[in-house]
């Protein structure tokens, strides 16, 4: 189980997105936003070597607020090849300095994404040490998922999300993770046809607790 810190980062998670934020094809705001942290969850990685968080914050330098998901993979050192991935360095008041890398093209943050997808490991409490989050749904994926490739993590991020093929990215040895990059708060309903989906809640700026779709899983 990960081990929660109380200390400080420098710069912190939400700085080093306000730099990296306006580099995305997703995002809608002002070229300098203006972030407040909104919820998430983690998961474990079970070698315990890389952090994974799914990070939700609140950008209110637009017209209209626009809340958006982040998986960071944290590292103790780089991770080779993954350069375009890297948000930023940080100095933890604990660990030293660590590589925070954005989830969608760490290999290890996907398979454990995978594996939450279909039931293998569960969501974990934001802030509090070997504490699983009940708040965090998940609708287990009933359909062939292909084994996780050796290979880099293959991701493309669209207008409001991030899609990761898993398998042998042919017709019928695909499955495709979706990673919503804009939270929007929906009823929480099943996906159709055997897809996984993690429902989660996140904070409105009144404090109001909602609830939309971080994850889904569908095979193709």
């Amino acid at each position: 189980m990960a081990v929660i810190h109380e200390t400080t980062m420098v710069p912190t998670k939400t700085e080093l997105l306000s730099s990296w934020l306006p580099t995305r094809s997703w995002y809608r705001g002002d070229a300098r936003p203006v972030l407040h942290r909104a919820g998430g969850f983690r998961l474990d990685d079970p070698d315990g070597e890389v952090g994974i968080e799914f990070m939700v914050v609140t950008d209110s330098s637009g017209e209209q607020p626009v809340t958006y998901q982040v998986p960071f993979g944290y590292r103790g050192t780089p991770l080779d090849g993954a350069e375009d991935a890297l948000v930023g360095t940080s100095m933890h008041g604990v660990l030293g300095q660590r590589w925070l890398y954005d989830g969608t093209r760490d290999p290890v943050v996907v398979a454990q994404i995978l594996a939450l997808l279909t039931g293998t490991a569960e969501p974990q409490a934001q802030n509090d040490s070997a504490t699983v989050d009940p708040s965090v749904a998940v609708t287990i994926a009933d359909v062939a998922v292909p084994a996780l490739g050796s290979g880099p993590v293959a991701a493309e991020d669209g207008s409001t999300g991030t899609d990761i093929a898993v398998g042998m990215q042919a017709p019928g040895n695909t499955a495709i993770i979706r990673v919503n990059r804009i939270l929007r708060p929906v009823a929480e309903t099943a996906d159709p046809a055997g897809a996984g989906q993690v429902i989660a809640p996140w904070r409105l700026a009144d404090r109001t607790e909602v609830r939309g779709v971080f994850l889904t899983l569908n095979a193709t």
